[in-house]
This record gives C-alpha cells, structure tokens and sequence, in this order.
C-alpha cells in the first residue's frame, strides 16, 4: 500500500526537469554534407527538439517501426514531417530494415534514420552493420545503438571500437546504446562515457520510478541524448470494442495521455513510439501540439492502477532471483509484445530463442515463488501465461 501511494503522489506531482543548453559537436566532414536541412519553424503540429549533443533537430514524435507491417503508414509519417525512424537488425527477422528503407527511399536525405545490433564481438557487429546498410539501402545510419543490454560491463571496450570504426569509416554519425532492463546502471555507464557514446535509448513512461527518471535528467544535462521508447507502458492500446478488457485497458485517451506526459519532460529528445495504422498515426500527432491537462492525468492514475500487477517496468530488481534462471523481466517483455502491441509472433519468436532448459520451466510446478515484484507485478502468474501462450 505503501508502494501504491508514493507512485500515485509521484504521477500527480508530474515531471519538471530543467532544460538543457545544447552544445554543438564535431562531425566527420564526410557526413557533413549528407545533414538533413533544419527543417522548418513548428507548423502543421509539428515540434522539434535535438538529440543531446549530436545536432540532429528532429520531431519530438518519432516512429518505432519495430511492429509495423504496412509501409504506407511510414511513408505516411514521413509525408506529414516525422523526421527519425528507428528500426534493427533483428526486427521482424530483418525484414523490419528492408521495409522501412523502401519506404523511405525518396526521403533519405530529409530524414534521421537509426538501427541497432546485439552482437557482441567486433567483427560480429561490423558485419550487422553492413548487412543494415545494404538492407535499408542506404550509405549511413544517423544513430547505431549497441541493442538490449542490461549491465554496464555489456557495453564492452570491443563495441565501443566498432562504433569508433564505423564513425571513421563514415558508416554511422552517432553512437548509441539501448536498454530493457537494468536502464539505471546502463543510463550512469553511458553517461561516464559519454565522449564515445553519443545517445542512449531508454524505457521512459508514467509507470517508471523517480531514481530512473533522475538518471535520465542527469545524463541529459551531460549532454547525453534522450530517445524514450515504450512510452505507452506496454501498449494495450490495440484493444477494440467488444474485446474482454476493453473497458479496462483501452480507457478514452489513455494512449494519447501516456505520449503527452513523456513529451512533457525537456529530458527527452524524441520519442519512437509503435504505429500500426494511420490512426494511431493521427493520435501520434495529436501529442506534439495538445497540452498534457489533469484529466490525462486521472486517466493515468487510473491505468496505472490497473496495469500495475500487468506490467514489469525493467526496473532489474528481480535479475537473478529466480532459482530456475528464468530471466523473468525478458520473458515479461515478450508477453507484453503479444498482449500490449497484438504481436504474438513477435512475442513467441523472442521466447524460443531463449535456452531450452529455460523455456521447457513451468512456473505452476514451483509450490511457492520467491520472485517479489517490489512495483506489484503477479509475476507467477505472469511468467505462467507466458509458457502457457508460448511454449
């Protein structure tokens, strides 16, 4: 109970971050010319911030193309002034990057394009890198994150080279690196290396504890650039009429509320929201222009009640507690894929790639489960819906 109110007085208080002054940085002169031209005063409902020290003016609205399977909705963003796009080399197992270069072929020069690799070793990553180019079709990536790593020995002294070489090379302008769990350990060591990392991409929603929101604040006033993803808190906004937890999930306005109260905060440089559809689109746009009001407000709150035994917030407390090695935040996250954004491919896909002795665990064999969520995550009964729909 206790847990409940202190994140209640903290969603009511709201985030009120200091802008920071952003400084200019060096280029490699061979990007220098291939910049995107500053793009025009805000109109339309458009708003623009830039990515920590790197220059780049982008809209504070990006698109998250991880789950997006119809191309006109992208061609679309981009017609309408969206700037950065934001894809990987494992999205859609590698589909995801050819898709979202052929849409945005005729638009390369006035956009911010981004991939990420998981790979581990140097050559391994240069080779990602290479094989994203020739997908996207495309002769550089404006940000190339280091993907999905949790703790601060991941981001290792051989990407860290990969990313130099590459910059030389001219085959990326920044470096970056992206979290799911573990984000506050990841946010500090990205800031303590912030000559060499440029970006980092974190979870940031209405969901997430002050100590995350305070690391996010402290590398942006570094000079660290901000992308916030998982803005949505898990989705749930793919719920339709006539669905069992419509009611609940798909409250009026919840997933505009949730966009605004992110962009409220001058720590976040962009924003790379999912969008499936042209009206997710719309209410996409809707969020860089319309104010955050008390009623989103309510409306949060009310989410945030209900959502709260739902959804794991990465927060990495529970790394390493389960006596099976279930690595529960992951396999949380993948059942949010399937249930939050109705992508149970993708959800599934993520599930068996983990070890057989970890997928063939069955939580409902366990008489007690030691892993206490401290944000009120039913994790038990979580984990078992995931082997349950997976498996």
């Amino acid at each position: 109970m206790k847990n409940t109110s202190s994140r209640r007085n903290f969603l009511a208080a709201g985030l009120v971050l200091p802008a920071t002054a952003l400084a200019s940085t060096s280029r490699s002169p061979r990007l220098e010319s291939k910049l995107p031209g500053a793009p025009p005063a805000p109109q339309g409902g458009l708003r623009y911030r830039v990515i920590g020290k790197t220059g780049m003016k982008v809209t504070s609205v990006g698109f998250g193309c991880m789950i997006t399977s119809d191309p006109s909705v992208i061609e679309k963003a981009a017609d309408l002034g969206i700037n950065y796009f934001d894809t990987a080399r494992v999205y859609q197992q590698g589909n995801n990057e050819r898709m979202v270069g052929a849409a945005l072929k005729a638009k390369r020069n006035s956009i911010f394009l981004s991939s990420k690799s998981g790979a581990g070793k140097k050559a391994e990553a240069l080779t990602n890198l290479e094989t994203s180019l020739k997908e996207i079709g495309t002769d550089h990536l404006d940000i190339w994150y280091l993907h999905g790593k949790s703790k601060a020995e991941d981001i290792t002294d051989e990407w860290l080279e990969a990313q130099a070489q590459a910059k030389k090379e001219g085959k990326i302008r920044f470096s970056g690196v992206s979290t799911h769990s573990g984000q506050t350990d990841i946010i500090k060591a990205v800031t303590a290396k912030k000559d060499q990392i440029d970006v980092v991409l974190v979870a940031h929603n209405f969901s997430m504890e002050p100590a995350l929101l305070a690391a996010i604040e402290a590398a942006h006033k570094e000079g660290v650039g901000i992308v916030g993803m998982k803005v949505m808190a898990g989705g749930f906004r793919r719920a339709k009429p006539g669905d069992k937890i419509y009611d609940t999930l798909k409250r009026e306005g919840a997933m505009l509320a949730a966009l605004k109260w992110v962009l409220k905060s001058p720590a976040v440089d962009t924003t790379i929201p999912s969008i499936t559809d042209m009206e997710q689109l719309d209410e996409n746009m809707k969020a860089m222009t319309v104010p955050f009001t008390e009623a989103d407000q309510k409306v949060l709150t009310a989410q945030l009640d209900y959502i709260r035994p739902l959804y794991c917030r990465t927060c990495g407390t529970c790394a390493g507690t389960c006596p099976k090695g279930l690595p529960v935040s992951d396999i949380l996250r993948y059942l949010s894929y399937a249930e939050g954004y109705g992508e149970y491919p993708l959800g599934r896909e993520h599930f068996l790639a983990l070890p057989t002795d970890v997928r063939e665990v069955r939580c409902n064999l366990c008489p007690t489960c030691t892993v206490h969520c401290p944000n009120g995550v039913r994790v038990a009964e979580r984990l078992g819906r995931a082997q349950e729909l997976f498996a």
